[in-house]
Order: structure tokens, then C-alpha cells, then sequence
């Protein structure tokens, strides 16, 4: 592994172990050369992935490309890493386990919001405001209804008390 500092080739693992949720190897890695200290995450590939854009140009999909959008949609947000880290692997999973090796960005797109819809509305209003090209607030309006009725069907009579309507008020005569 080359080092990120000074460019030799002769790194040093210093400590090896899996992550938390066992889907890669963690790796503390020394540079004998500079001493320069860093850190490598080893994962299974089963495929690599081509994305297919709006446009038709075809990219290689990018893991952390996907983790730096999901970081930015999260972005002061009380969402432990730890979650966001699952929901990458689950989306990248989900990909792969798909059997094609070409996948429309629309699809990445689908599955990062059905993750974050669960993981934080905030930060799935936020991702969909972006992916699905928000223009005017009426759009940030329907959003947020189909998210309220969604949480509303999954929700107790607390949720349906607060959503129904005052009664029309009468007027009084002095």
C-alpha cells in the first residue's frame, strides 16, 4: 500500500481488525520511511458496478461518493455513524445482489432515500429536495405530506389526533 504522505511503497500493518458490523477489515497501517500513520478498510466486491447517468454516460460507482452524499443530507444530524456506515453497505449490497452490472443512478437514488426515509426525514427531505430537483416550496410541500401520511399509517391515534382539523369556530355576540 502506498503511503498517502510521501509516496513509498514498503507500508507496515500495525494493527488489523474487523469493522463493527464485520463488513470490512480495518487496517492501522506505519510508513517506515517518513513515519506517517494512516488507515486502510479492506471489502468484499462481488462485482464491479457501472453507473448509467441521466445523460447515458456510464461512470464506475463510487462507494464513497455515496457515503459523501449521505454525509452531506446528514449533516448536523443526530445519526450515529455507526447507522450510516449500515445503510451504505445495505444499499451497496442491495446493488450487487441485483446480478447487472450496469445500474441506473435512479436506482441509487430510489434506495438512499427508502434508507434515509427510515434513518432521519430531515435528512430525506434534504436528499430529495436535490435528487428529485426541488423548484418551488409546493414541491417541499408534497414531500413532507407523503412523509407525514407514510409516518401517519405507521404511527398510534396520537399522530391522528394531531393531524385532524379543528372544528370551525362559531362566532360569539357580545
Amino acid at each position: 500500500m502506498r503511503c498517502p504522505y510521501c509516496g513509498g511503497l514498503e507500508t507496515q500493518v500495525k494493527d488489523s481488525r474487523p469493522t463493527d458490523d464485520a463488513a470490512a477489515i480495518r487496517r492501522r497501517r506505519v510508513c517506515p520511511d517518513c513515519g506517517g500513520r494512516f488507515t486502510t478498510f479492506e471489502r468484499v466486491q462481488l462485482r464491479e458496478l457501472m453507473v448509467v447517468k441521466k445523460s447515458g454516460r456510464r461512470v464506475p460507482f463510487e462507494r464513497d461518493k455515496l457515503t459523501r452524499s449521505l454525509e452531506i443530507a446528514l449533516r448536523k444530524r443526530p445519526v450515529d455513524a455507526e447507522r450510516v456506515e449500515r445503510m451504505v453497505n445495505g444499499v451497496v449490497r442491495q446493488l450487487e445482489s441485483q446480478g447487472e452490472a450496469e445500474i441506473h443512478s435512479a436506482q441509487i437514488g430510489e434506495l438512499v432515500m427508502e434508507g434515509l426515509r427510515g434513518l432521519d426525514s430531515v435528512a430525506y427531505v434534504r436528499f430529495a429536495s436535490v435528487y428529485r430537483n426541488f423548484r418551488e416550496a409546493r414541491d417541499f410541500h408534497a414531500l413532507i405530506d407523503e412523509l407525514g401520511a407514510q409516518e401517519g399509517e405507521s404511527g398510534g391515534a396520537e399522530d391522528a389526533s394531531a393531524a385532524a382539523p379543528e372544528p370551525p369556530k362559531t362566532p360569539t355576540r357580545p
